[in-house]
């Protein structure tokens, strides 16, 4: 499965220590991130990575990109509700997109806790009759 991290920098330690908790159940699946939290998380957390850029330099749109192509199983996205981010619509198009694809998606870690929890009992087999369903979809280009 791919599962998608991003965190905002007041959230990059407490991601760090979420892979580490869980780095059984990371190290058995494809992750992407945003560039910082990428790093941080391959360095403290010694497990394979696929970096793209940083938030606010396009990588939530990268992220964003995967997710409306439904390349992306889960998002987890550690935010901070109290501080206000430069690149705030491109924030708020990734989650709108997560709802139209239905990925699910934790904002705190919380939530995280419980999809990676579900993740570990394969409570996600269902992401895989989505995929091959999209895969059969006709691509257009066009919207009808």
């Amino acid at each position: 499965m791919q599962i998608a991290l991003i965190a905002h920098d007041s959230k990059k330690e407490e991601m760090v220590n979420f892979v580490i908790a869980y780095k059984h159940i990371f190290e058995a699946h494809n992750i992407l991130a945003t560039g910082t939290t990428g790093t941080r998380v391959m360095l403290e957390c010694f497990v394979k990575v696929n970096r793209l850029k940083s938030g606010p330099l396009g990588g939530d749109q990268q992220i964003g990109s995967l997710v409306a192509s439904n390349e992306i199983d889960l998002v987890i996205f550690l935010r901070d509700p109290l501080v206000a981010q430069p690149h705030e619509p491109d924030i708020t198009a990734l989650l709108r997109l997560c709802d139209v694809q239905c990925i699910p998606l934790a904002t705190n870690i919380a939530t995280a806790e419980l999809l990676i929890k579900s993740m570990e009992r394969a409570d996600f087999a269902w992401r895989d009759v989505v995929k091959a369903k999209y895969k059969q979809l006709p691509k257009t280009g066009t919207d009808d």
